[in-house]
């Protein structure tokens, strides 16, 4: 969920890993990965992923995309239909298509964590703004920026946002996003990490101070995992893409990974390959490579 920002890219050819284990399961990101910067998915791209569903490894999509976003690959989630969104917070089938998606896995926010983490962040930086994401709704401060163009539901505090008996109470909170209009967006997130401490998962995807605030333990990976458990899947098995810091945790867990040539270098540093920007297919790239590996 990011417009591509201050990382560039490169065109070098992917770096060609040892192949020993065959793949069951690509994990690929949208943002900055798999979509091109005008957020479209390449023919080629598409050929890759069909390619690889007929040779029977699954694709999941893991973003940091709410649900209601995931029209620009609804088409191309083929028989299991399922996506991993809000950053893990959510695991959805998308085979009802736009506004009529199904919640398979819901790992909430609890309220009082991002409660906590509300204060102790407008405490570490001054000027943090919010909005809440749930699993239908969006909530927002006034002073939120218009950042992913859509309106509101409600416009209030945070603080009442996430009131236990604030009227949005009986939907679960997938995640808070904050942002800050001057900080530097790493050293926000630095920052945000050691004020929050362990009551919530902080990252970010987005190339402006604005992170993306999950429950604890809840991340692309911890909940890929989960996913990969229920069928079996070692990680081992897992090859993933990405190329922002809230990839880190599925591309170090996973036995293969590539990070974008347009990827943050901690993307880079985590990753355990590395293949062409988004805009140069390079995730089709590799994925063709891997079905010649492995016919």
């Amino acid at each position: 969920m990011r417009d591509n920002g201050r990382v560039t890219s490169a065109t070098r050819q992917p770096e060609t890993q040892a192949a020993p284990t065959r793949p069951r399961l690509i994990a690929t990101d949208l943002d900055g990965t798999l979509l091109r910067d005008d957020k479209s998915v390449s023919p080629r791209t598409v050929a890759a992923l069909a390619a690889a569903e007929e040779a029977g490894i699954e694709v999941f999509f893991v973003t940091g995309r709410p649900a209601r976003w995931m029209d620009v690959v609804s088409d191309h989630v083929h028989g299991h239909g399922l996506a991993i969104c809000g950053n893990g917070a959510a695991v959805v089938d998308l085979h009802g298509g736009p506004g009529a998606h199904r919640f398979v896995k819901v790992r909430e926010l609890p309220r009082k964590n991002a409660l906590d983490a509300v204060r102790l962040l407008r405490e570490a930086a001054p000027g943090t703004v919010y909005a809440v994401e749930q699993t239908f709704g969006f909530n927002q401060e006034p002073a939120y920026p218009k950042l992913h163009m859509e309106v509101p539901d409600t416009l209030a505090p945070a603080e009442e946002l996430l009131a236990p008996d604030s009227h949005t109470a009986a939907e679960p909170v997938l995640k808070i996003l904050a942002h800050h209009p001057e900080l530097d967006p790493d050293a926000f997130l630095t920052l945000a990490r050691l004020a929050v401490g362990d009551r919530a998962n902080v990252t970010r995807s987005s190339p402006s101070a604005l992170l993306e605030i999950s429950g604890p333990e809840v991340s692309k990976a911890s909940t890929l995992a989960l996913c990969c458990a229920e069928r079996g899947i070692s990680h081992e098995e897992v090859v993933a893409f990405g190329d922002m810091p809230n990839d880190v945790e599925m591309l170090t867990w996973a036995g293969r990974s590539y990070a974008m040539g347009n990827a943050h270098p901690d993307v880079v540093a985590a990753a355990s390959g590395r293949t062409v920007a988004n805009n140069d297919d390079g995730v089709a790239v590799v994925i063709e490579r891997l079905l010649d590996e492995h016919p």
